[in-house]
């Protein structure tokens, strides 16, 4: 037979019959922080294999709960447990071992409490034993209470973690809209300008110019957006009497942008600058452009 020595078992792998309400869990987290500084159990569990990877408690519940709770902890310090594995060659021997290892320890445990008067040792035994019993209900009752306090504690903690990186992740998606739309709101207008220009290629010369630079006045009706950076209040308005997307309070903000200085470069950046003028609306203002200013 070959020589006895603990094995390490997964914690996952190992089950028991004995509730875990039947333990406080102040003494498992006190224990299980004690295994997580220590690096391991002084006192490794007896378990019996009842799989190929899988295994019960035989002795040793308190140790396997307070092992589990140190892999709640911390997963990658406590994945495992040191445990005697029950096997065909040595079950009757290690179960003969605990069997005497246990009779002992009751044996110091009652010598602890001995008198010299054997009436007094029998009163305080029926008197523990009652004790014991009436509270062992209580007792778990408030062990499970404990634990779902704890439970919830952290389902808690949990939920303030992920709602945290939802809002850093809706925060980034909104940045990379504000970075995206002025180049999706060019790119729509260059497609209008481009179908516009397809259309009319037959009857007329171009009239918008989709180049990012300020359109000069030609031989030819004056561009939108050469008129957008030029004309004054007036011309601006009797251009745009007969509709009513350009008001007097766009024409106001318009000639409030300092033309002169940073003109509009594109209809892209005449929506943008421009508020309450949205890329729909300029599209409308090219096409009306477009149908009033014809050679």
């Amino acid at each position: 037979m070959k020589k006895l020595s603990p094995s390490l078992v997964s914690v996952k792998r190992i089950t028991s019959a004995v509730p875990r309400s039947n333990f406080a869990d102040r003494d498992l987290d006190k224990l299980a922080r004690l295994i997580l500084d220590a690096g391991g159990l002084i006192n490794p569990i007896v378990v019996r294999r009842t799989s190929m990877d899988a295994y019960e408690i035989v002795d040793g519940n308190l140790e396997y709960y307070a092992a589990a709770r140190a892999r709640e902890i911390e997963p990658l310090k406590g994945e495992t447990i040191g445990a005697f594995i029950l096997e065909p060659e040595n079950e009757a021997l290690l179960l003969e071992q605990l069997e005497i290892l246990r009779k002992t320890a009751i044996s110091e445990n009652l010598g602890e409490i001995e008198t010299p008067k054997e009436s007094f040792i029998t009163e305080a035994s029926v008197e523990i034993e009652t004790l014991e019993a009436s509270s062992s209900l209580e007792q778990r009752v408030t062990n499970i209470e404990a634990r779902l306090e704890i439970q919830i504690h952290e389902l808690k903690a949990e939920h303030a973690r992920e709602k945290k990186v939802l809002a850093e992740r809706i925060q980034e998606i909104e940045n990379l809209i504000a970075q995206q739309l002025p180049l999706l709101i060019e790119a729509q207008l260059a497609n209008r300008i481009n179908e516009l220009k397809s259309e009319s290629a037959s009857e007329k010369p171009c009239l918008v110019d989709a180049v990012p630079e300020v359109e000069q006045v030609t031989s030819q009706p004056m561009s939108l957006l050469a008129a957008l950076n030029t004309q004054n209040p007036a011309q601006l308005k009797a251009n745009f009497e007969y509709t009513k997307l350009v008001n007097d309070k766009i024409i106001q903000r318009i000639l409030d942008e300092k033309r002169d200085v940073k003109p509009f470069v594109s209809f892209a950046n005449v929506v943008e600058r421009i508020q309450g003028l949205g890329d729909k609306t300029m599209i409308k203002i090219i096409d009306y452009w477009q149908n009033t200013h014809k050679l």
